[in-house]
Parts: C-alpha cells; structure tokens; sequence
C-alpha cells in the first residue's frame, strides 16, 4: 500500500535506508545491493530524490555517495513514516512543538552560559545554518554532551558554535553577518542573563 502511495517499491526502500541510517552516506553499488534493486531504478530514484532534495550528494575518493538531508522541510515527519523506531518516539518527535523539549533546561544549566539560542532545526519555520548558539565561558566537555542529547532527542545532526561573551557582544555590535543571520530568522532565545537581546 505505502508502495502505491510514494509511486515506487524502489523509492520507499532507499526512504527506509537513508532515513535509518541519518548521517551515513552510501555509493550506489553500495544501496543496489543493500536493498536488493537493479542499478538503473536505483539511479533514477536518486536523481528524483536529490531534486525534490531530501538527500544530498557528495563526491569521495572518485565515488558519488548519497544521504539523507537532515535539514529537508519534511525530515521529520518522513522519519516518522519511514524509520524503524518504536510508536512512542514517533509521537514525541510530532509533538514536540507542543511542549517546550526537555533540552531546554539542559542548555540554561550549561556553567558559564549567559546567551543561549535555539534557530534552524531547532525552531520551527527558521531558515538559519545554525542550530545552536551558546555563549559565555563555557566547558566544551559540558557542550560536548548537551549537543549529543540533544541530537539524540531530535534524531539529526547540530550545526552549532560557542563564542565567548565578549566576542559576540562585538559582534552584535557591529551587526555581524553571521549573528545577524540568527537573530533575524526565527530563533528561541533560551537564556539571556544580562537582557542584551532585549
């Protein structure tokens, strides 16, 4: 039936590859023989899947290899339809934006943070390149494990960067093309203990 419904035996089953494996990247003599399909439909439904772009390409050692484009508009709830995980992480992943994520509070515990964002993946309808910002003295060990729960939690990768306080406030000041492209798109601020976004 789902094969009706997505035009293609071939096209649902490179779904459930790419959308199991978020982060991996395939050759496609690698895919034909992981999902048992000739080579020329594999081709095809790639090309197809890289326009519409819910996977990307990338040329390594003179091989073309494909994955999953974690940031697609849809990546979620295609993952929803498509991965192989357990109804109740399914329902948590379309409801999130209902309550605030437990990662929240992860991120206003962070010692040292005086600035934290949430924009890109992590905020609905926000085109920013960057998923994460945190800013102050804080330990990387610290940040290290905050981004793998939250990665864990949101089941893609982060694009994320530390500044400390005074390199941003600079850039804030100057109207920096890289705070600005954070702050005019959609974003969260998480924590901003001396108001300097206000």
């Amino acid at each position: 039936m789902i094969d009706a419904l997505f035009g293609s035996k071939t096209r649902v089953k490179l779904l459930h590859l790419f959308l199991n494996n978020p982060g991996k990247a395939f050759y496609v003599r690698e895919i034909t023989r992981l999902i048992d399909e000739q080579i020329n439909s594999v081709r095809r439904e790639l090309s197809n899947m890289l326009e519409i772009g819910i996977i990307t390409s990338k040329n390594t050692d003179n091989k073309l290899y494909y994955e999953v484009n974690q940031r697609y508009e849809f990546y979620v709830p295609f993952r929803a339809i498509f991965a192989d995980q357990k109804v109740s992480t399914v329902k948590s992943q379309l409801t999130e934006d209902a309550s605030e994520p437990h990662w929240h509070v992860g991120v206003a515990r962070l010692p040292g943070i005086r600035v934290g964002l949430a924009a890109g993946v992590l905020v609905k309808s926000s085109a920013s390149k960057v998923d994460l910002l945190l800013v102050g003295n804080i330990p990387a060990k610290a940040v290290a494990e905050l981004v793998a729960t939250i990665e864990a939690s949101e089941k893609r990768e982060l694009t994320y960067t530390v500044l400390s306080y005074d390199e941003f406030y600079y850039r804030l000041s100057v109207h920096d093309r890289f705070i600005n492209d954070i702050l005019t798109n959609k974003h969260a601020v998480l924590v901003d203990t001396d108001d300097i976004l206000k």
